[in-house]
This record gives structure tokens, C-alpha cells and sequence, in this order.
């Protein structure tokens, strides 16, 4: 979800501070009437950007890797937008043949150590995006403030890039996830919780404790070694290295349906 540039984060300052009612318009129109002020909109160029509903690719994440645990909160109403998100028509998780083969290796490694993947989120459809761009510009719509972002005011998410109008996750091959601690029975604690907004979440933070960062880094070395990548602003993020669709961002809703007719 994080957009890295300076100059993102400066045009989207400029959105909030010069356009009050930012929340009862859509991205396009802002973007329209930040071009119309002579401000320079750096975003993706849309020339790179592939829209496609083509699911041939993809399978179902829990048949590919039998043994990952499913809580696809965006299925749910326990994330950062208190709202089930459009396109997760079904709690299960979609992902590109390719990221399911390596997760796979992932998955038998990490049982021979005693823990299980558990899965938040996989292949994310653009309209959920789209959903997320829009609750961002509602500021005051907070009610899920106090678990996710606590340390910040609504009207920072988008120029801060924690809110962007592309997510790698359409591209279908990044995976949002954690440990689950086959004998104690629960979550490994990694210090932190899935989609909180602040420093807490970096892989990096120190200020936990040794143990938290001692799993947080079991998970990324695991991660690493079976060609995933990870993001610097999130423990749980992690994207193919080789991505098969770089450039492409699929459209097709999540619901076994969309990959059934393989």
C-alpha cells in the first residue's frame, strides 16, 4: 500500500491543504483539478499500466499450499476500513501460479520447524484498491482509528502513501501473512499487528522486544531464501521477486468462480 516518492507525498499535501472537501470527490476529479492549477502530477504512467481480468494464471492459495491458515480480513470487517472491501466476494485468497509454487517451499520449510504460514491477504482486485482510495478521502470516517492507525490523523494516509492508487497486490503475486506456532496454538507475536499505520510495522523497529524481532526476522529469512522480496514499511508484505505480471493489474473479483474454469 505505500507509495515512496517525495514528490507523491508533496502533491498529495498540496491536495489536502488546497482542497477541503477532497472527501466529496473522486481521485480522478482531484487529479484533474491539481492539473488544472499547474501542478505536476507524478503518478504511474498509465502507458505501463496493464488492466486486465484474465485469471488464467491464478489458483486458489489454500489448494496450491494445503497447509497455510486463512484470515482474509478484507473479507471481513476487522481492518483499517471497518468494512467488508469491494471484490472480496469470498474469504479465500487468490495468488499467480508462480508465487503459489514458491509459497509452497515456504510452507514445507516452515513445518518442519513447527510453524504454519497464516494468511491475510493475496491477490487484491483493483476495485478494492479503489475502495481504499475513496475511504481515504472520507476524514471523518475514523471508526477504525483506534487499531490502526492511532498515531495519526486520517488526512496524512494519502500523502503519506499508506493509501495509493495502485496496490502490487493486483498484480497477483504478493501475499500479506504471518507464523502460526503449531504447539503453543496461536499467532507467533511479531510485536505488531497486520495493517497498522506507523513505524511499528517497518521490519526494522528495534523498539519491540528481542523476541518479536527474532520472528519477525524467521519469517523474512524464509520468505527471502524461496524468492519472495520484502518491504521496507511492513513485516507482513512480501512480493515475488520474479513477478509474472510486473505491469499488470487484474480486475477479476475474489471468489473460486473467478479461477473455477481452469
Amino acid at each position: 500500500m505505500r507509495a515512496k516518492t517525495i514528490s507523491a507525498i508533496l502533491l498529495m499535501a498540496f491536495m489536502l491543504f488546497s482542497f477541503s472537501s477532497a472527501s466529496a470527490r473522486n481521485a480522478s476529479e482531484i487529479k484533474n483539478e491539481l492539473k488544472a492549477s499547474n501542478v505536476k502530477v507524478e503518478t504511474k504512467k498509465d502507458s505501463n499500466i496493464i488492466l486486465s481480468d484474465d485469471s488464467s494464471d491464478f489458483v486458489i492459495l489454500s489448494e496450491a499450499v494445503p497447509d497455510v491458515i486463512l484470515e482474509i480480513r478484507y473479507y471481513s470487517t476487522y481492518n483499517f476500513v471497518g468494512d467488508r472491501i469491494d471484490g472480496y466476494e469470498q474469504p479465500i485468497a487468490l495468488i499467480t501460479k508462480e508465487a503459489a509454487t514458491a509459497l509452497k517451499k515456504v510452507s514445507d520449510e516452515l513445518i518442519t520447524n513447527g510453524y504454519r504460514l497464516k494468511i491475510f491477504d493475496a491477490y487484491r482486485p483493483q476495485k478494492a484498491v479503489t475502495h481504499f482510495m475513496n475511504w481515504a478521502l472520507d476524514f471523518n470516517d475514523t471508526r477504525m482509528k483506534e487499531y490502526f492507525y492511532p498515531e495519526l490523523e486520517k488526512n496524512v494516509l494519502f500523502p503519506l502513501g499508506y493509501i495509493a492508487e495502485h496496490s502490487g497486490h493486483s498484480r497477483g503475486s504478493t501475499v500479506d501473512l504471518t507464523l502460526f506456532d503449531m504447539k503453543k496454538e496461536k499467532e507467533v507475536d511479531m510485536g505488531g499487528t497486520f495493517d497498522y499505520f506507523g513505524k511499528l510495522s517497518h521490519p526494522d523497529y528495534t523498539h519491540i522486544t528481542p523476541e518479536q524481532f527474532a520472528n519477525r526476522m524467521i519469517l523474512r529469512k524464509v520468505m527471502l531464501k524461496h524468492g519472495f522480496k520484502p518491504l521496507s514499511e511492513e513485516w507482513w508484505h512480501f512480493t515475488l521477486k520474479n513477478e509474472p505480471y510486473p505491469n499488470t493489474y487484474f480486475t477479476f473479483p475474489v471468489n473460486s468462480n473467478s479461477v473455477s474454469t481452469k
